[in-house]
């Protein structure tokens, strides 16, 4: 099947490279082919693109351009913030606070921490994805060196309440890292009044190139890293390696185009969703796995109760959405997220994370909700 016949709905998962992005990039792939530790002008022109891009992302997120370390993705930073901060830190202490539903790239990570000997506690949430505020403040003690909870979730959407989390670790004299890739230049990202300490994020979500991302560290708190790579002192010594001038350019760009048209865009994605949502409801047995509040505008996660979940996915292959986790797309198993939220296994398995995006239409969803109540019908018709 031609993939001009399938509707896109999965921009969680990645954005396609906006052609404003590609032409700002094309330069550094041929003419300004420089490497920017050169001491010559090809050096000087790259490494003056870079502190452009920095320029870019930083206004973006509103923090300091000296505050931000380019990496290959929100991966690796994820491994760069906690692996360094906690490292360098565990004279101080060996606890560490999280949530169940982070994102892999955090909780394996934290794995590898507690092999190392570190105490992790994993918070609860509720069955909206909440997080209990005096849970947290309990958590906390004399030996806890980080919270890390994400912005916002990859799978349900739900936005965290990180100003007040960062007030609670705070005065007890503890560091916040937040995952807040998903949250970037869908709604405004302030890391200033936020407060959080180590942010890592994504160009590859908000329509820059795949393979680059940045960690963000809070300079007013005074807040620094063990290096976790060795071989230069690239990235003031953070991160070692050439840099990749074409991406970073790239990234600099998306980043400059989400803060020009971000209101225009979030009330786009509000108005898609509430009509996805009001039509996906009217399917029998549907249930949207968040609620409206404190919510990205523009993922909606849905389960189908009495379908088998082995087969809804395949049942729609005119469109392009997930069961979860682009990270965990091939494990056929159900959401750590949502059994987090206390969905049983078979509804948790029969469950879509539908994301829109800049290309998204009306036209869009009121196709798939069409394709969808058709494969849930289908599939309930052949169970009886």
């Amino acid at each position: 099947m031609a993939r001009k016949n399938i509707i896109y709905l999965d921009y969680n998962a990645t954005t396609p490279v906006d052609p404003q992005v590609v032409n700002a990039m094309l330069p550094y792939f041929t003419e300004n082919f420089g490497n920017p530790s050169s001491d010559h002008s090809f050096g000087w022109y790259a490494d003056d693109a870079v502190e452009n891009a920095r320029n870019q992302v930083a206004k973006l997120i509103h923090c300091r351009p000296v505050e931000l370390c380019f990496t290959s993705g929100a991966t690796e930073a994820a491994n760069l913030g906690l692996m360094g901060y906690c490292r360098r830190n565990k004279n101080r202490g060996n606890h560490i606070i999280t949530v169940k539903t982070e994102h892999k790239a955090i909780l394996e990570t934290m794995d590898s921490l507690a092999a190392e000997g570190f105490e992790i506690t994993y918070l609860d949430v509720d069955d909206q994805g909440n997080i209990d505020l005096n849970q947290l403040e309990a958590a906390l003690k004399q030996s806890t060196i980080l919270v890390c909870i994400m912005l916002a979730n990859n799978e349900t959407g739900l936005v965290h309440p990180i100003k007040t989390i960062c007030k609670i670790a705070h005065a007890k004299q503890v560091a916040v890292m937040s995952d807040i890739t998903q949250a970037v230049g869908k709604i405004p990202v302030d890391l200033q009044d936020l407060g959080i300490d180590i942010g890592i994020f994504s160009s590859h979500k908000l329509y820059g190139p795949k393979g680059v991302g940045a960690i963000y560290l809070n300079k007013n708190n005074k807040i620094s890293i063990d290096r976790q790579l060795f071989g230069g002192n690239h990235e003031r010594g953070m991160r070692p390696g050439t840099l990749n001038v074409p991406g970073i350019v790239g990234f600099g760009e998306a980043c400059g185009i989400a803060g020009q048209s971000l209101e225009e865009n979030c009330q786009k994605q509000l108005s898609l969703q509430n009509q996805l949502e009001k039509e996906l409801l009217t399917i029998d047995g549907a249930i949207i796995n968040c609620g409206k509040e404190n919510r990205l505008p523009n993922t909606t996660n849905v389960s189908f109760k009495g379908v088998d979940g082995t087969k809804l996915l395949r049942q729609l292959n005119t469109l392009a959405v997930s069961r979860g986790s682009a990270c965990n797309a091939n494990l056929v198993s159900p959401s750590h997220v949502l059994k987090a939220m206390g969905v049983e296994d078979g509804t948790a398995l029969a469950s879509l994370r539908i994301s829109t995006g800049r290309n998204t239409t009306l036209e869009d969803i009121q196709k798939a909700v069409f394709e969808i109540n058709k494969a849930v019908n289908q599939l309930k018709t052949v169970s009886l």
